[in-house]
């Protein structure tokens, strides 16, 4: 019972530190054996500033009001930067669709000369080799099992007449489910582009950064010579040894602001960190002091006989501290090597959640050392007053094995109590008033510790429930009350592992349920829509493979208003192109928004009381499309896709006329007006003269559609007849597609095969749904605390089995059958784990509610900001989410589990004892 926790503290930190990594392995993983990166920032070449790590850098010169950042992408030649003696070593970095065993699939393209000293820990070889020819090339794990194929297989690509044969298989330490292909430099990202070039396709960019190594290191002074000349360097020797804030030029800039960001983990991570240490140290406390109670009632007798041959009360405490010391000793070696083979078989199953590698296995001395020594000193502690008890009995008792009567205290409860009511008004406090979680965390500790001292007084309440029980449950729990010495402890600790996974559960399925509303989806769920701005001419094509390939249940095509030419986008300034707007009456426009009332904020003119105000007006709500005025040309179609029900409207759409989800667009006369803009200069100037833009404005017939339906973005829909009639020249624009079930990765891949060969400017969306992130702390806790919940369940029921040894034997002497011991040890175990899971349930939700309100505090007040500058958006949901599931498990799961494994671990028969002689 030492060991156990000892074990899962010593497996957390290992686990932990190894996960994370060292100045050295993250420079390992990143620069390989370099001593630095030299990259463009695409400023030309100006001198710069940069930050010492190197990811933060702005231009040396300081820039007057609207003076625009130096623009000049690719125009530094950075190996005339390098130092003198350097040598250098191009990391190019690009993307491209490969051809695979099911379609296409889009990857990353890496040219990097991967068996150079330079790149060693960049790459993870997995099977074969790195390529050493330009016809060769190495992938990812990831790639070849979404690619479907194989190492020793060819790899192509579209419009490429090269083939290229797959050496090996490699990984990226920090990214597991990367796809990248590893080439030589110059072997495939300039090709592919020359392909794509000489096939009238837009080709592929690229970026290449250089890794450096010279003789020294690169130094600060180096780094600053370097930006001098327009580049950015990130040194290994000036991340290890950062030199002071007074030498780095970009913090002395004026007008430049050095930001502290927070790395420490957030009050989930808090609370489980927390929830550990302290799952440790109350399992240890609550568990071992009756254990050692127990252990010297069954060895009274020969303490007894210490005290009859002349020992006094020094030499009984001696004798029960030492048993106390030697076995903490040895749960500490115990719990420390069990917890280093349970990091080290757990490490693959980690990793593969995390989806990157572990450090090096990082075992601290002196932090196992801390870890080791609180269990013996525990375990030491824990026999502090098993020994004080067993040094005052009486020789006499101690020989015949009377125990005496021991009454309950009166005093604990009233603590317990008033902990309880002092802890959870800490913890509400600290969330309503000060927004601390370090308040939060230290009133629910109080709450916590107060239902562990009413355990006692809660365990007998369990009792008046044994009359309504069968046999064998009713005397597992009239045995637990009796003898709650050894119960409310045992409860107490699965009380305290139950209350730490329902606080953290409690507080992320909240935080799970609030990502999950605050989540936008682009089309009702399943649902694939393609969108091409450009090449309008090959979408029918599109549409129709899309339709070839996927699972498609409704087709809803959709064109686009084009003023000018036929490749002109929708707000294109380009020669010959002009654009349109939807009119917003005068009666239904914001006043907080700009219509062509010049360059001036229209919101600065109002007080803060008549922002609040008009933030949230109708007018003014963003999501209706106030200030963006978009209209789409489609049929009836599109509203079965989107699944909004409104026979109204699929009439209009049918008959030729127009729907509208934004109330801002309809005018009194029950039309949408349309202002086509051919002109955009002299409409650009209108604007900033506070005047109406000049245009021919066409009207249609419009339904308004009532109510709040999702329209996932649309405002207005024109059927193709109503643009007909307007005069509106339409283009094909895109699809929405709903399907009988998601597409599979085989699917998309075989469909950006087809789209590959029709068009290179393709946007296709498959809409999943929130996705939801398994949460590292959330599963280690949980697995952790069933664990505890188990084995404190177990332990009790081992404390029963060895203080009621007398029972069971004269159970067995009165004929009692075989399966009535093992049916009493695993409702003894049921008893303590259901009751334990019944309390830290309830006890849990009160950290939980703490965080989860702080969190609501925190969102409001941003809220509040947001609606005195004019804007509402959505208010924040914040709410307070059961995760049953896990309750569910911990409620029924783990006592049924306890229950079982406990019947199933106990022998039928009990040894045969000799009577004893008086």
């Amino acid at each position: 019972m030492i060991a156990l926790p000892i074990a899962g503290v010593s497996a957390a930190d290992l686990t932990l530190r190894s996960a994370e990594l060292s100045t050295t392995e993250k420079f390992s993983r990143d620069l390989g054996a370099a001593d630095a990166r030299m990259s463009d920032p695409g400023m030309g070449g100006v001198p710069i500033f940069q930050v010492p790590a190197g990811d933060n850098y702005d231009t040396a010169k300081v820039l007057k009001e609207n003076e625009p950042y130096p623009q000049g992408d690719g125009d530094l030649d950075l190996r005339k930067v390098a130092p003198t003696g350097a040598r250098l070593l191009p990391d190019t970095t690009g993307s491209a669709k490969l051809e695979t065993a099911h379609g296409l699939l889009n990857t990353d393209i890496r040219e990097l000369k991967s068996t150079d000293p330079m790149v060693k820990g960049m790459m993870t070889l997995t099977e074969g080799r790195l390529p050493g020819q330009d016809s060769e090339v190495a992938a990812t794990t990831h790639f070849l099992k979404e690619s479907g194929l194989k190492v020793g297989d060819k790899l192509t690509a579209r419009h490429l007449d090269r083939e290229y044969r797959i050496v090996g298989a490699y990984e990226l330490p920090s990214s597991l489910e990367s796809t990248q292909v590893n080439a030589l430099p110059g072997a495939l990202i300039k090709p592919l582009n020359q392909a794509l070039v000489k096939a009238g396709l837009e080709s592929g960019g690229s970026s290449t950064t250089y890794l450096v190594a010279l003789k020294g290191g690169f130094t600060w002074n180096l780094v600053k010579a370097a930006n001098a000349k327009g580049a950015v360097v990130e040194s290994r020797q000036v991340a290890l040894d950062p030199p002071a804030d007074a030498e780095v030029p970009l913090y002395q800039k004026p007008g430049y602001q050095n930001w502290k960001f927070d790395d420490s983990m957030g009050a989930e991570e808090l609370t489980g960190v927390a929830t550990v240490i302290g799952l440790a140290l109350l399992e240890i406390c609550l568990l071992a002091g009756p254990a050692f109670a127990v252990g010297a009632r069954r060895s009274r007798r020969q303490l007894g006989l210490v005290g009859a041959n002349g020992g006094d009360r020094r030499h009984v405490r001696a004798i029960v501290l030492a048993g106390g010391l030697v076995i903490g000793a040895a749960a500490a070696v115990i719990g420390t090597a069990v917890g280093v083979v349970l990091s080290i078989a757990l490490r693959g199953t980690f990793e593969g959640m995390m989806g990157a590698r572990f450090g090096a296995f990082d075992a601290r001395p002196l932090e196992l050392l801390a870890i080791a020594l609180l269990a013996v000193l525990t375990g030491t502690l824990a026999a502090l007053a098993p020994a004080v008890t067993a040094s005052r009995q009486s020789v006499l008792a101690s020989l015949t094995g009377r125990r005496g009567v021991r009454r309950s205290s009166r005093v604990l409860p009233v603590i317990g109590l008033v902990a309880v009511a002092l802890g959870t008004a800490i913890a509400l406090g600290g969330s309503l008033l000060f927004k601390s979680f370090v308040i939060v965390a230290g009133g629910a500790a109080i709450a916590e510790l107060g239902v562990v001292a009413l355990t006692p007084v809660l365990v007998g309440l369990f009792g008046r429930l044994g009359r309504f029980l069968p046999l064998s449950p009713r005397l597992a729990l009239r045995d637990a009350v009796r003898n709650r010495g050894r119960t409310a402890p045992a409860v107490a600790a699965v009380l305290a592992a139950v209350a730490g996974t329902v606080a953290v559960a409690t507080y992320a399925a909240s935080d799970e349920a609030q990502r999950k509303a605050q989540y936008i989806p682009s089309a009702p769920y399943g649902s694939v829509s393609v969108q091409a701005e450009e090449n309008s001419q090959d979408m029918p094509a599109i549409r129709a493979a899309v339709q070839r390939n996927f699972p498609i249940d409704v087709r809803a095509d959709i064109d686009r208003i084009v003023v000018g030419k036929n490749t002109c986008s929708s707000y294109s300034d380009s020669p010959g192109c002009g654009r349109y707007v939807v009119m917003v009456p005068k009666e239904k426009r914001c006043p907080l928004h700009h219509y062509g009332n010049g360059t001036d904020d229209p919101a600065a003119k109002y007080s803060v009381a008549e922002r609040r105000k008009l933030a949230k007006d109708w007018r003014c709500d963003s999501a209706n499309g106030a200030w963006v005025a978009e209209a789409v040309v489609a049929d009836e179609k599109l509203l079965k896709v989107l699944g909004i029900k409104d026979a109204a409207a699929e009439r209009a759409l049918k008959s030729g006329g127009a729907v509208t989800f934004a109330r801002q667009h309809s005018h009194g006369d029950g039309t949408v007006r349309i202002k086509v803009i051919t002109d955009i200069k002299a409409a650009d100037k209108a604007l900033e003269q506070g005047k109406e833009e000049p245009g021919a404005v066409s009207s249609v017939k419009v339904h308004q559609v009532t109510g709040d339906p999702e329209a996932y973005g649309f405002q207005t829909v024109l059927s193709p007849a109503a643009a007909k009639a307007a005069g509106l020249k339409t283009v094909p624009y895109g699809a929405y597609f709903s399907t009988d079930r998601l597409p599979d990765s085989k699917e998309k891949q075989k469909l950006d095969d087809e789209l590959s060969r029709i068009s290179t400017s393709t946007g296709l969306s498959i809409e999943r749904g929130y996705q939801s992130e398994m949460n590292f702390v959330l599963v280690a806790l949980a697995a952790f605390a069933g664990l505890i919940t188990i084995g404190a369940a177990g332990i009790a029921t081992g404390l029963s089995q060895a203080d009621a040894e007398a029972d069971l034997k004269t159970l067995s002497a009165v004929g009692a059958p075989p399966r009535v011991r093992r049916t009493l040890s695993g409702f003894q175990c049921g008893v303590v784990a259901t009751m334990g899971v019944v309390l830290g349930s309830a006890a849990g939700m009160v950290p939980a509610i703490g965080l989860v309100l702080t969190d609501r505090r925190e969102r409001e007040e941003w809220y509040q900001v947001a609606l005195d500058q004019g804007y509402a958006g959505v208010e924040p949901y914040v709410p307070i989410i059961m995760p049953w599931t896990t309750l569910g498990a911990l409620l029924i799961a783990v006592p049924l589990g306890a229950t079982l494994l406990a019947a199933l671990l106990t022998r039928s028969r009990g040894a045969l004892a000799r009577r004893e002689t008086t």
